[in-house]
């Protein structure tokens, strides 16, 4: 039996792109489950952030920004972020009748017939004439390989892991990585570990003074550009260095924050340098980051031989019927909502050049 369903849009993803971009679908006339559908693989509302540790609480978050059409208001700064944005984006998604289908995983999406796209999922197919794909980066975390990583005798996990500081009493713990996740695991961590080292790749950059608009803007476009040459993004995280906080300087001024260059090589006991520096671990914390999760859209064959998907706006040069939210330069809570916004605009005006012409 046939169980392809036909839509006008496929949404993927409910984080905060995919709803962004299901406000604005709806807002401009397309109705839930006849002309679109949100599709999400989590077990409920609240995109990555249900996943977060229970000891990141709303008040440590940088920069939430609200889903349009509703702020996020009166949130107690000490309940875990998980919570607080979970709750929030079950409200949106019932306020404004968004009917997301969880949990769904999109297996696949494919050249179907007519022109159209086929996502085939746990839960069926769709056939689509436009997609937007906002399934960001939560599902890739990213794990670096060092020499010797395999014969290592103590615990190693990523930060996608992470559930708290508790568990590291009393182990001499290694954390790799100089992003906001690394700085913040080792300020959590330090009081309850016997001893804590950090390493990193290049030197932290630690940005003095308020972020401006103006050093916003000129971030997102570093991102931008190398999604416009086909290359895999950078998160705009990464371009515009570390806030130095009340809690990061008082980390540099304890040595909690005292950065080490990268190690070249694990050891069954740690990790050792070439030039004879060793430290012994219980655990290593990879806190290195993510990768966007699209292995989804492979049989489309998108990707530049950069490695990444060109893309220009929100919208892949190489196909103009998918749209990628909340990917590089869109990979912000704030440039999320834009992006939402763009690609629906984007994507009225391809199905309006699509519709036969009356007689």
């Amino acid at each position: 039996m046939n169980n392809t369903r036909e839509v006008e849009v496929v949404v993927i993803g409910a984080g905060q792109a995919g709803l962004a971009a299901a406000y604005h679908l709806r807002r401009t006339g397309f109705e839930p489950e006849r002309d679109f559908v949100v599709l999400d693989h989590s077990p409920g509302p609240g995109g990555a952030w249900q996943f977060r540790s229970p000891s990141l609480t709303y008040g440590k978050v940088h920069g939430m920004h609200a889903l349009p059409g509703m702020e996020l208001t009166g949130a107690d700064p000490a309940r875990p972020s998980a919570e607080v944005v979970s709750g929030y984006f079950a409200t949106y998604e019932r306020t404004f009748g968004l009917r997301v289908l969880p949990p769904v995983d999109v297996r696949a999406v494919r050249e179907g017939t007519d022109g159209r796209l086929l996502v085939g999922t746990s839960a069926g197919s769709w056939s689509t004439r436009a997609l937007i794909n906002a399934t960001g980066t939560w599902d890739r975390p990213f794990w670096p390989r060092y020499p010797g990583q395999e014969t290592f005798r103590g615990r190693q996990l990523h930060t996608a892991q992470y559930a708290g500081p508790e568990e590291f009493a009393g182990r001499r713990v290694i954390v790799v990585g100089g992003g906001a996740s690394g700085t913040q695991h080792l300020l959590e961590i330090a009081p309850y570990a016997a001893a804590t080292t950090w390493v990193t790749r290049r030197p932290p950059v630690f940005r003095e003074g308020p972020f401006d608009e103006e050093a916003g803007r000129a971030a997102v476009a570093l991102v931008e550009e190398r999604v416009r040459q086909g290359l895999p993004p950078k998160s705009v995280v990464s371009v515009t260095g570390l806030p130095l906080n009340d809690a990061i300087r008082a980390g540099l001024e304890s040595g909690v924050l005292d950065r080490r260059p990268m190690f070249d090589r694990v050891t069954p006991e740690g990790v050792e340098w070439n030039d004879g520096r060793r430290v012994t671990a219980d655990v290593i914390l990879w806190a290195t980051g993510f990768r966007a999760a699209i292995d989804h859209l492979r049989p489309l064959r998108l990707r530049e031989p950069g490695g990444g998907i060109r893309v220009e706006g929100t919208r892949a040069v190489a196909d103009p019927r998918v749209h990628l939210v909340g990917y590089g330069p869109s990979a912000s809570t704030i440039g999320a909502n834009r992006a939402g916004r763009a690609a629906v605009r984007d994507i009225r005006r391809l199905l309006a050049e699509e519709e036969p012409v009356a007689a």
